[in-house]
């Protein structure tokens, strides 16, 4: 047979001369979609996780998140308090629920004096945290209590930072937050404020 005849290059769409014929498929016609369905809304992509807050400075304050809930409430009663061990009568700060030194979990809860001198401070003039870049320039240091062993870091209010010394007296003063929670600060006794001192460099 001529290669170029039409016969020669036809496919084959039947089954080879003399085999057995094929079994019928037992298998459904698939059945095209519908016009609705074609139309249908595709599914609607997961919400989002919530993005969870990396930066908080203030620590949860309610019994279900924390075992030292009993300071912020009373920093709202107008108390400013800390835990004090029983057995040793070490007082610490922060609060907590057992004593460092003798590992026991009998704790009072006990008063501390409202009144400071600054030990130390840093005025924050740029690359404020995230969320208190309006709030600059703005005090940080660290206050020794009056009356108790303790020195405790936090923001000092008051008058403008360039006229802060070393060993201005202080006092503690609570300070709600937006979202209903409360911290401490400090704030400058301008009555008080030390004279002659030489400023940190």
């Amino acid at each position: 047979m001529s290669t170029d005849s039409p016969e020669a290059v036809r496919p084959r769409t039947g089954p080879r001369p003399g085999a057995p014929p094929l079994p019928a498929s037992t298998e459904p016609a698939p059945t095209p979609p519908t016009a609705s369905a074609s139309a249908a809304t595709p599914p609607a992509r997961p919400a989002a996780p919530k993005v969870p807050t990396v930066l908080d400075f203030y620590p949860m304050e309610t019994a279900a998140t924390t075992r030292v809930a009993a300071f912020f409430d009373n920093l709202r009663a107008g108390r400013f308090t800390t835990t004090r061990c029983r057995k040793d009568g070490t007082l610490l700060w922060p609060p907590r629920v057992s004593c460092p030194e003798c590992h026991g979990d009998d704790l009072d809860w006990v008063d501390l004096p409202p009144n400071g001198h600054v030990y130390a401070f840093s005025a924050v003039l740029l690359g404020a945290p995230l969320g208190m870049e309006s709030e600059v320039p703005f005090v940080v240091g660290l206050v020794d209590l009056d009356g108790a062993p303790l020195r405790l870091f936090g923001r000092i209010d008051g008058g403008r930072w360039e006229t802060l010394r070393i060993g201005d007296a202080v006092h503690v003063v609570p300070v709600p937050l937006d979202d209903g929670r409360i911290f401490y600060r400090f704030v400058r006794d301008l009555a008080g404020s030390a004279t002659g001192a030489t400023p940190p460099a």
